[in-house]
């Protein structure tokens, strides 16, 4: 046969005649290697390990085995499993001491992390070959969730766009005379010009259906076959199928130690991968130290991914000092390449000030941009910024939508928020009854926010029978969880006998656990307990430190007991003037009991001039949003004539209904 312009001729084994339509240096020295006539060959099969990788190597036991233990002549590296393509990446790549002689400086990938010209092309046209063969409209590359897929998959291959694939669909059917009625390029065909092609699209057509019918054990077998004969690309598959059950039982520890050999190789995806299992404690313990290194090293090759996770560890100091700065740069550097995720983190970035100056129209527009892909988390944050008018109008109803869109794509923060707007009526009608059965569904997924607004449903009767019993447990359920909102929950209903005893020290002691995290409402009880001695000595100094601490997160309660503490003398020293501008500014924000106290101040001349006729007008004010005090000093003020005309039956009626109101509520 003429070979001399064919770099991947027709071959044939001289033992046992094994054909090979397509010639592959690596799959030809694995197949020599369990070759079963070879192996009765001494002769030959002792010839043949003195070519090669193997004469760089020492077996150190079982020389009849087709994978013996083996040693490099120049370090102290070792394989329990001689592999050819393992030990020359090992000649080429990692000995220290190998000679020049011994290297073949192949490599299957750029330093850049992108695929090579030619591996780009064989990725090109094995994809075009399924789109065919599927019968595919080829415009589905363009598709947001597709371009996903593929830049998770393998991230080191540029998917063409629909122009592109067209052209290259064009080029094939020109070749292959593909315009013919009959379609003579069918899924037969398909596997007989992939029977013994090296490259994982074909592994991955099984897997994904492309091409053929769909087959995880048969994408599990080939991945096994080519990793057996050396194609990091199939170790790398073959360790993403053990991670996830993919043709096989599930073992993670299988599937790091896979990832861990493929990235040995220095394959990109597979450093990805093996970060992620040392990050999330994947068939090994956590260590986020090495996960950064990980990522830091594939991001170093142009691994997006690892760009965007190397972001992450900054921004957060994880495995790594805390360096925002440096996380808005490289959220940057992947967002400028489409990187989804990065553009999303770029927005919140720009949302919260995060090593760059806060800017809410920026933030919108990455967030805009990246939902117009399909990226759900930026789907949901656009939605919230429609919601709450971060850089653009608020507009309830595509908050909505838009929150109803990403629900249906599985984003439990946006089932949440959907309960959400169906209990207050925000972009939509009100229906307290469907706002119960979504945050049912999101806490049943284990939202922790959802099981912590079921609770206040059953609380309070809120599109469900009112169940305070159920309401404590699901208080307790997501304060184990660490919800803050729901450990001060937790202890004000222990404060208060709400579905459990009253219990006033561990009402204390779960205040103490919030207001430690700075929870304002906690910060405001826990006072309250030390002004009163509730489930601990009595401290009036203490109280008044947290009263003020809590008002300044803008506790409005605080706001109004820092007055009663100012007028009455309470922690600190009395100060009337203090007392009256601390009720002023709760007042202002709607606090009813300051509009009393504040009407206190005018009828007497507390920190103020007096002015019976404001004090009336605030007591109204107050009594007209129930408060019993102001309803009883209204009826004072009609009957002696303070701030308004003397009238008795006006007194006598308010009196009558404040009657009322005591023995309702006794």
């Amino acid at each position: 046969m003429n070979i001399n312009n064919d770099p991947h001729p027709h071959v044939q084994c001289k033992y046992c005649s094994k054909d090979y339509r397509r010639a592959v240096p690596q799959r030809m020295q694995a197949h020599l290697d369990k070759c079963s006539e070879l192996q009765n060959n001494t002769c030959s099969q002792s010839g043949l390990r003195k070519s090669g990788a193997w004469k760089h190597f020492i077996i150190t036991d079982n020389h009849k085995s087709s994978h013996p233990r083996v040693k490099c002549k120049y370090c102290p590296k070792e394989y329990q499993r001689a592999v050819p393509a393992r030990m020359q990446d090992h000649l080429d790549t990692k000995c220290p001491l190998a000679p020049s002689a011994a290297k073949l400086q192949y490599s299957k990938q750029n330093s850049n992390g992108n695929a090579s010209e030619n591996e780009q092309k064989s990725l090109e046209i094995s994809l075009v070959k399924a789109i065919y063969s599927a019968n595919m409209d080829h415009s589905f590359v363009d598709n947001p969730q597709v371009i996903e897929f593929f830049s998770q998959l393998q991230p080191s291959f540029r998917l063409p766009n629909k122009e592109e694939i067209k052209k290259l669909l064009d080029d094939t059917s020109q070749s292959r005379s593909l315009n013919n009625t009959h379609n003579p390029y069918n899924r037969e065909q398909f596997e007989i010009e992939t029977e013994n092609n090296d490259n994982t699209m074909h592994n991955l057509g099984y897997q994904h259906g492309i091409g053929t019918e769909k087959n995880e054990i048969k994408t599990f077998e080939l991945f096994k076959k080519a990793a057996e004969e050396g194609d990091v690309n199939s170790i790398f598959g073959l360790g993403y199928c053990y991670q996830n059950g993919i043709g096989t039982e599930r073992n993670k520890t299988k599937a790091f130690e896979l990832y861990r050999e493929a990235a040995e190789q220095g394959h990109i995806d597979s450093m990805y991968n093996l970060g992620e299992c040392y990050y999330y404690g994947i068939g090994i313990e956590k260590n986020k130290i090495e996960a950064f290194e990980l990522y830091s090293k594939a991001a170093g090759k142009g691994h997006f991914n690892s760009v965007h996770n190397l972001g992450y560890c900054f921004q957060h100091g994880i495995g790594t000092e805390k360096n925002e700065a440096k996380a808005f740069e490289l959220y940057s550097k992947a967002a400028e390449k489409g990187h989804l995720d990065s553009l999303h983190s770029l927005g919140y970035c720009y949302q919260h000030g995060i090593g760059t100056g806060k800017d809410d129209i920026k933030a919108f527009k990455l967030y805009q941009e990246a939902a117009e892909k399909g990226h759900i988390n930026s789907i949901y944050d656009l939605g919230y910024c429609y919601q709450r008018g971060i850089g653009t109008d608020i507009n309830v109803i595509k908050a909505f939508k838009l929150y109803r869109e990403s629900t249906k794509k599985g984003h439990l923060d946006s089932l949440h928020n959907l309960g959400y707007c169906y209990q207050h009526g925000i972009g939509t009608e009100k229906n307290t009854i469907k706002a119960f059965d979504l945050y049912m569904e999101a806490a049943e997924k284990g939202h922790i926010i959802s099981i912590y607004d079921l609770g206040y449903c059953y609380q309070h009767g809120i599109g469900v029978e009112k169940d305070e019993t159920k309401a404590f447990k699901l208080y307790k359920e997501a304060a184990e969880k660490g919800h803050v909102n729901s450990i001060y929950d937790l202890g004000y209903c222990y404060q208060n006998g709400i579905g459990t005893e009253i219990n006033e020290i561990k009402a204390f002691e779960l205040y103490k656990e919030a207001a430690e995290r700075d929870h304002k409402d906690s910060l405001h009880n826990l006072g309250y307990c030390f002004q009163h001695g509730i489930g601990t000595v009595k401290n009036e100094i203490k109280a008044f430190e947290l009263f003020k601490k809590a008002a300044e997160k803008g506790n409005i309660d605080s706001i109004q007991q820092l007055g009663y503490c100012f007028q009455y003398g309470i922690g600190t020293k009395k100060n009337e003037i203090k007392a009256f501008e601390f009720y002023k500014e709760a007042a202002e924000r709607g606090h009813i009991d300051s509009l009393h106290n504040l009407g206190y101040c005018f009828q007497h001349g507390i920190g103020t001039v007096k002015n019976e006729i404001e004090a009336f007008e605030l007591f109204k004010k107050a009594a007209e949003k129930g408060n019993i005090d102001s309803i009883k000093e209204l009826g004072y003020c009609y009957q002696i004539g303070i701030g308004i005309e003397r009238n008795e039956i006006k007194a006598s009626e308010l009196y009558t209904s404040l009657s009322l109101t005591t023995e309702i509520g006794s």
